[in-house]
């Protein structure tokens, strides 16, 4: 077995000793020695919006959450949602490298659902935009099973992002930014009372960026406006509008580029450089709008129990237009009957277009409360969930347009009109509207509905602390008047132990179910095809370490199965036998956050263990993991000064039946800043500070997605 890979993570650690200690040392050596030690949470709160829809502690849950909260992201600098991701165990946070189209997350190697305030807030892929970082306080991974409180779902776990709300304490600022690839970018937040007594409560947040990107064409630019209301009626109510309207005028960042070129040099010699465009100008276009307005509303019954609710409506729509090298196997290229390239490289494209909206209404209403029956005590959560998300996807799939399958050369039809050299591109050549108008689909909508009922209840006896809960769910989905009907039951237990000294063991038990569309196809007795599902256990502990030096450790095992698969052993024409693949997933997990005077550090390591039904190593996921950020805040000497420096491992992965490698690499990134007495901060990230040329993923089919170039974005900050 391979041994887990410490040296990135050492040398971390040795950077951040050389470069950010010495002056803490420095500074601490002239501090009072009977100043009070103030002691700091070091990691983020959650809340009844929450992973876990309770106001638990970290400490006190038998499961994995890894929090990024509203400083973590300032200080690494996350330009979007996916940068958020790049610092925890177990999660792949940039899968697919360079993206604008989304923000491509695996946790413990799976694909997981995006909630935004414990809603489902993504429905598919290229139909709505991605949330914006600046809009958000807190980033939040529920790692494994979450059916019991969210119904379908992946065994992977989950992502809740939390919106930022209206404050009562008065604060506004105003954020410019400036970086290379023509970044620009201005944001506002502003919040506070708009009454004397404090029981109406504002915020508005806004932001506008006009930036390029590292791709040749291709722009990312954003308009973001989130206001907000807050209204406590009486002391014991609250209510709360959350309005979000994101408009993105964008291209695709992935350009599928050939392994042959990029991860390895071409038949020819050549290299392609990743930021070369196979797309067209006046073709290619990536433009979303999204529209959300989420109500929050909570009563206090009584001091043991209350009621809350939140819903949404989501309105979105994504125009998907690109043309990029087409997948024509072995290495994409097409030769001369010598062996030579032909015209040097010259490659067929293929023309797409995908026109898709989704639609969303959503509702979840809980009961919480307090049991104390002598020893024990009772935390119960009661609650039922209704959505109905209705999407739709209309366009075309021109592929490999001009090129003879039989010959592997150009037809006799457009031949190599619309064809593309990655090596020395030439421009301005597309299919004629009258043909790609005939490829296009108008397909039927496809609405989904999901009831579900759960409840949970957490058992304190002494120091002792179980978790049960359990869910009924009803889920339907229709389109073009065809039906499809799934129940599921899901479970999930846990059990920690609270030492006195902080030490918290654990073992906790969780499923999951997710429906899958379509019929066996048996010949005598059809049946819908059945949901899969996962299960994991999950043995871990967890160390709370208060005082002077504050720091939370977690060290997990788990164990995840996921069956109902496709069974790649099933002979031609027993498609009614096509459910009995299983996929595993095992894997070890160390976090650690925590402060040492100044220092504030953060060390992740993984190691996963992960067989496909196939049998195979799962695509782009990476045995070993390894990451170490630490951030120095002087409150004396040197006050107001921070800096902050990171690394980031990844190991390598393979591209699908443990074929095309994509090789191991590491990353520093790098923040320094100053934050003056006048309200004003000044910062400045840089992320992949090296410039490292790297693969983040490539794929056995044949094509590559190049990672994230080193990026500069400098920050000005006014709070007043």
């Amino acid at each position: 077995m391979k041994r887990l890979p410490l040296t990135p993570l050492a040398l971390a650690v040795s950077l951040g000793i050389q470069v950010l200690v010495t002056p803490a040392v420095a500074a601490e050596t002239n501090n009072n020695q009977d100043k009070e030690i103030e002691v700091i949470e070091v990691v983020g709160t959650l809340s009844k919006y929450s992973a876990i829809k309770t106001e638990t502690p970290i400490i006190e849950t038998a499961r994995s959450i890894s929090v990024e909260t509203l400083e973590n992201i300032l200080d690494k600098g996350a330009i979007r949602l996916d940068d958020t991701f790049t610092y925890t165990a177990g999660v792949t946070g940039q899968t697919y490298g360079f993206a604008t189209r989304g923000d491509w997350i695996k946790v413990r190697g799976l694909d997981v659902p995006q909630y935004q305030d414990s809603l489902q807030s993504l429905f598919g892929n290229y139909n709505n935009t991605r949330p914006d970082v600046y809009t958000l306080e807190q980033v939040e991974i529920l790692k494994g099973p979450a059916s019991v409180l969210y119904g379908k779902g992946s065994p992977g776990g989950l992502v809740n992002v939390v919106s930022k709300r209206p404050q009562a304490e008065s604060r506004h600022e105003v954020v410019a930014e400036l970086g290379n690839f023509a970044h620009k970018q201005i944001a506002v937040d502003s919040t506070g009372a708009i009454n004397q007594d404090n029981t109406l409560l504002y915020r508005i947040v806004g932001v506008y960026r006009d930036s390029e990107t590292q791709v040749d064409f291709v722009d990312d630019n954003t308009f973001v406006i989130a206001p907000s209301l807050t209204w406590y009626p009486s002391d014991d109510a609250e209510i709360t509008l959350l309005l979000n309207y994101t408009e993105t005028d964008s291209d695709t960042g992935a350009q599928f580029l050939p392994v042959s070129g990029t991860l390895n040099p071409a038949p020819n010699g050549k290299y392609i450089p990743a930021s070369r465009y196979s797309g067209e100008q006046d073709y290619n276009q990536y433009n979303a709008k999204t529209f959300s307005a989420t109500l929050v509303a909570e009563y206090d019954i009584n001091e043991d129990w209350s009621i809350s609710a939140n819903s949404r409506i989501t309105d979105a729509k994504a125009d998907y237009q690109q043309a990029w090298t087409s997948f024509i196997g072995g290495d994409r290229y097409v030769y001369n009957a010598d062996g030579t390239l032909y015209k040097d490289g010259l490659v067929p494209r293929t023309f797409y277009r995908n026109d898709a909206t989704s639609k969303q209404a959503a509702i979840d209403v809980r009961l919480s409360g307090d049991l104390v029956m002598g020893d024990w005590q009772h935390q119960v959560l009661i609650g039922t969930q209704y959505q109905d998300v209705t999407t739709d996807r209309n366009g075309y799939y021109a592929a490999a347009v001009g090129f003879d399958w039989t010959t592997r050369q150009p037809d006799s039809t457009f031949g190599d009109t619309f064809w593309l050299n990655l090596f020395d591109p030439e421009y301005g050549t597309v299919p004629p509207s009258a043909l790609l108008d005939t490829l296009y689909k108008d397909n039927p909508e496809t609405d989904s509905k999901d009831l579900g009922i759960y409840i949970s209840d957490q058992i304190t006896y002494n120091q002792w602390i179980a978790t049960l809960g359990v869910r009924f769910d009803k889920s339907e989905s229709e389109t073009a008047g065809n039906k499809q009907k799934d129940d599921a039951t899901s479970f999930s237990a846990g059990l920690l132990y609270a030492f006195d000294s902080g030490l918290s063991p654990y073992v906790s038990y969780a499923q999951s179910f997710d429906p899958v569309i379509g019929s066996n196809n048996h010949p005598s007795n059809p049946q819908p095809l059945k949901p899969m599902e996962g299960e994991q256990w999950e043995l871990g502990v967890k160390y709370q370490v208060s005082g002077a030096f504050p720091a939370l450790i977690t060290v997990a095992y788990f164990d995840i199965e996921q069956t109902n698969l496709a069974d790649p052993q099933n002979a031609p024409g027993e498609e009614w036998k096509q459910q009995s693949g299983i996929a595993t997933v095992k894997g070890f997990e160390v976090e650690a956050v925590g402060e040492v005077g100044d220092l504030n550090y953060e060390i992740n390591m993984s190691r996963l263990d992960t067989k496909s039904a196939e049998g195979f190593q799962f695509a782009s996921i990476p045995e070993n993991q390894a990451s170490a950020w630490v951030t120095y805040k002087p409150s004396e000497q040197f006050k107001g000064f921070k800096s902050g420096l990171g690394l980031r491992y990844m190991g390598e992965s393979y591209g699908g039946a443990d074929i095309t490698k994509t090789p191991s690499y590491t990353l520093t990134d790098l923040m320094l800043g100053y934050q003056l007495e006048n309200n004003w901060d000044l910062s400045l990230n840089v992320h992949n500070l090296f410039d490292k040329s790297y693969q983040a993923t490539c794929l056995y089919r044949g094509d590559c997605f190049p990672g994230k170039e080193r990026t500069i974005v400098g920050r000005v900050r006014y709070v007043f």
